[in-house]
């Protein structure tokens, strides 16, 4: 059931991740903008045939005004009827009328159509009446008289005609059709040159981001995966640049994660064995502590002590690589002796000339659990140790000095050396496990577990100063009530 199930979501994955060119971005963008380009032809389209038709009937007008001023220059002779039917056939109307404001009279006529089907003022008639006009003789003409009537030039005269459709329509059907030919035409050239441009400057890019992270989910550890971006000041040289930044900061989170569970693996395969070999010297101060020394006595409970935290150390080491630290368990300590023990178990001998200075109050209190402020307390009192040790110059002076104070229900606990201070790299990674290391080599766990321990106190561990000769760590824990 579970092969089943592992293949079925590599089935889904395969097919989620090949996006057929139907679906594909290209084949939208290019129907799209040839949708788009087509709506803005038919609404060009429109207006123009309406425009034709209105210039045709136009044309027949000023024509058939030209004739009327012919004829009444003749006078008001009878046209024979040859040369009536002339006039007529040559400007394709049934009857010829001119209307001025003394009288109107009708200059030529053939048959008389018994109905007249539409009336139409070329110099009242708005666009949109124009364009109905214009698509019902287009639908439904053909077999229809229209009067059309205005004025000519500066002629205050009217001049009328009666002109039947069917050369109205004939003409606006081809037009239409070449309209719309050439519409066609030009909306294939339009998309196909914007379709070029948008798949150039948009989806190539995206398809090439999409591309790398199918790529980089493959094999995120592979820096050849991460994509290169493009020297573009756009939105899209944006996302490609954020795109490789995200990549590569991934990498670097698997990096310190494997070297993390790494870390955890080798701490458990080595735990078992080093407990035994804690318990076995663990005995051997219990037999210590029966000799009747004072040095042995006063030394013995000590180094219990110390056997008993190696033993969580290695635990802890390994608890960091899994799961949190247990919640505090708080108590009223006295800080003074709690930093004696840390002196104890800090590497201060002879060598390395280095000065402890316990500046803290004999009678100093702090709300916090013992266990958890000693451990960070000793890797910051560490770290400080190995900075100073590094320097050879006999004459540098090396101290440690851990003092307090309290600030309106607030324990403020600082950790002062005379060290070379932190580099620039250490400052910006100062919490970051295996980046936060002052020293080649170092792991960053120590700052980063005792940050851990001081937070889960909802304290804050911070750095007050850092420069040559003098770099200052502080804790601060409020008291229980102060968080409630």
């Amino acid at each position: 059931m579970a092969d089943r199930t592992s293949h079925n979501a590599e089935e889904e994955t395969t097919v989620t991740d090949v996006v057929p060119l139907t679906r594909g971005l290209s084949t939208k963008l290019l129907v799209l903008t040839v949708l788009f380009v087509m709506i803005a032809e038919v609404l060009i389209f429109i207006p123009s045939v309406a425009n034709f038709g209105m210039q045709w009937m136009m044309q027949r007008l000023t024509n058939a005004a030209a004739v009327s001023v012919l004829l009444m220059e003749e006078g008001d002779s009878a046209l024979a009827p040859p040369i009536r039917d002339e006039i007529l056939m040559a400007t394709g109307v049934k009857a010829i009328a001119v209307r001025d404001a003394a009288a109107s009279r009708i200059l030529v006529i053939s048959d008389m159509p018994p109905t007249v089907d539409a009336h139409l003022d070329l110099d009242t008639i708005s666009p949109l009446a124009a364009i109905r006009h214009t698509f019902s003789t287009l639908f439904f003409g053909g077999d229809q008289v229209f009067r059309i009537f205005g004025t000519v030039g500066e002629s205050g005269k009217v001049f009328e005609i009666l002109i039947p459709d069917a050369g109205l329509r004939t003409a606006m059907l081809i037009y239409a059709r070449n309209v719309a030919f050439l519409s066609l035409i030009i909306s294939l050239f339009t998309a196909t040159l914007v379709f070029y441009a948008i798949n150039r400057i948009m989806i190539r890019p995206i398809r090439a981001m999409t591309g790398s992270m199918l790529s980089f989910a493959e094999a995120p550890d592979d820096p050849r995966r991460v994509i290169v971006p493009e020297r573009r000041g756009d939105e899209i040289g944006v996302a490609e640049r954020e795109l490789a930044r995200m990549q590569s900061a991934l990498q670097k989170t698997l990096g310190e994660q494997k070297r993390l569970a790494d870390l955890g693996l080798a701490v458990s395969k080595i735990n078992h064995d080093m407990r035994n070999m804690l318990a076995s010297a663990h005995l051997i101060s219990d037999r210590l502590s029966m000799i009747d020394d004072p040095a042995v006595k006063t030394l013995t409970p000590r180094l219990l002590r110390a056997l008993d935290r190696a033993v969580a150390y290695s635990e802890g080491v390994l608890n960091y690589g899994r799961t949190q630290e247990a919640p505090p368990n708080r108590r009223r300590l006295r800080l003074n002796q709690l930093v004696d023990e840390v002196q104890s178990a800090l590497p201060l001998d002879s060598g390395n000339r280095i000065e402890f200075v316990n500046a803290v109050d004999p009678a100093f209190e702090v709300d916090a659990d013992s266990e958890q402020l000693f451990r960070a307390l000793a890797n910051l009192c560490r770290n400080a140790i190995q900075a100073m040790a590094g320097d050879d110059d006999p004459s540098l002076v090396r101290r440690l000095t851990i003092s307090a104070e309290r600030l309106d229900g607030t324990t403020r606990i600082l950790v002062a050396d005379t060290g070379p201070g932190l580099p620039q790299k250490a400052r910006e990674n100062l919490f970051a496990p295996f980046r936060g290391s002052a020293k080649s080599g170092g792991t960053g766990l120590g700052l980063a577990i005792a940050q851990e321990l001081v937070r889960a106190h909802g304290g804050d561990l911070e750095l007050v100063e850092s420069m040559g000769g003098h770099t200052v760590f502080a804790i601060t824990i409020p008291d229980q009530h102060a968080l409630r």
